[in-house]
């Protein structure tokens, strides 16, 4: 049976450092302000077990989950980063329509970047549940001009499931692509990744976003959409994609359940053992609705905040949100609660 390793025992700030140093626990997601004592092995129809993090067996298990991951981006991944969403969209779940064309989105994208965001990931296309696929032209249409804007002077992720998007959005000044599809709806699209040697996220969905909340079913939703991004990492190294330009999201509201959903949120550190920076986004979503009973999509900051932080806590390297200042603000408040010499007082 193929096991699976869950950090467990999680510690941050300077006791996470001390404990990593004597050996104690281990770093993860490679970060040094967020540890590990204990792993939680997980085989599929067998009891669950919990070991200490020295008794591990496998060094190669432990080195894929402790690895420094490499820079992404052009962004280090010591510590946790906020994505800012540039939405250029009239149908986004969230704020579409907020941005109606190029001037505002470009406005605001750079007012994020002054908020905190280390990257600005603009999108041209919704896929949120329900909606519908955009023409390649209306959408190179709706980020090209935005893109060579905001990365004059900033980090850019375009986000985006077709080559010819990937193409435009890559000679405007994207450093980074963000396939919800993790280079699955087009076939072209591990070709370009490959040939610009650019970085890459790959992100979970089951099913396309018209239909996905239909009915999504899973095993075992933790482990499934484990399996599934490995298999999306292997297929993007064997294209000729470096491991070292792969990020991979678990797809939180893509394909799942609220429950599944909340499940993937509590074992997120599970992701870490495939060896490369993990991101996640929860803000505004429907499940944060659920849990909170906020209806409006735009007033779910407070639920986005608290999913954010429970993310962090299992070591997410970026944090894709709509709300940078609120996020870098809660992000500045538990890192200074947890590291008291840490804070700019």
């Amino acid at each position: 049976m193929k096991p699976y390793y869950r950090p467990l025992s999680l510690v941050f700030g300077n006791d996470a450092r001390q404990m990593i140093a004597s050996g104690i626990a281990g770093a993860l997601g490679g970060l040094s302000h967020v540890g590990f004592t204990h792993v939680e092995i997980i085989e599929r129809g067998a009891a669950r077990r919990v070991v200490a993090f020295a008794d591990v067996l496998g060094p190669d298990v432990i080195r894929a989950i402790t690895a420094p991951r490499s820079t992404f981006g052009g962004v280090a991944m010591d510590q946790n980063r906020i994505m800012g969403i540039v939405n250029v969209t009239p149908d986004s779940f969230a704020d579409g329509g907020r941005l109606p064309n190029a001037t505002a989105a470009i406005a605001h994208g750079r007012e994020l970047a002054a908020e905190g965001a280390d990257i600005l990931d603009v999108g041209g296309e919704s896929t949120r549940p329900g909606s519908d696929t955009v023409s390649t032209e209306q959408e190179i249409m709706r980020i090209e001009g935005v893109i060579k804007a905001l990365a004059a002077q900033h980090r850019v992720s375009a986000d985006t499931r077709k080559s010819l998007v990937m193409r435009a959005a890559l000679n405007a000044g994207a450093l980074i692509i963000n396939d919800v599809s993790a280079l699955g709806y087009d076939a072209e699209s591990a070709d370009v990744i490959a040939y610009n040697a650019v970085p890459v996220i790959l992100m979970h969905a089951q099913g396309e976003p018209k239909t996905m909340q239909l009915n999504p079913r899973y095993d075992d939703v933790l482990l499934d959409v484990y399996d599934a991004l490995e298999t999306s990492i292997n297929k993007a190294v064997a294209a000729g994609i470096s491991r070292n330009n792969i990020c991979v999201d678990p797809g939180i509201g893509f394909g799942k359940t609220f429950e599944q959903n909340l499940q993937v949120m509590a074992g997120l550190s599970l992701f870490h053992g495939l060896g490369v920076p993990l991101l996640v986004g929860v803000s505004r979503k429907g499940f944060v609705g659920a849990v909170t009973g906020e209806k409006l999509a735009a007033n779910r900051v407070n639920g986005s905040l608290g999913g954010a932080l429970q993310a962090v806590m299992q070591g997410v390297h970026i944090l894709r949100v709509h709300d940078v200042k609120a996020t870098v603000q809660a992000l500045k408040m538990f890192t200074a609660s947890n590291d008291p010499d840490s804070a700019d007082l």
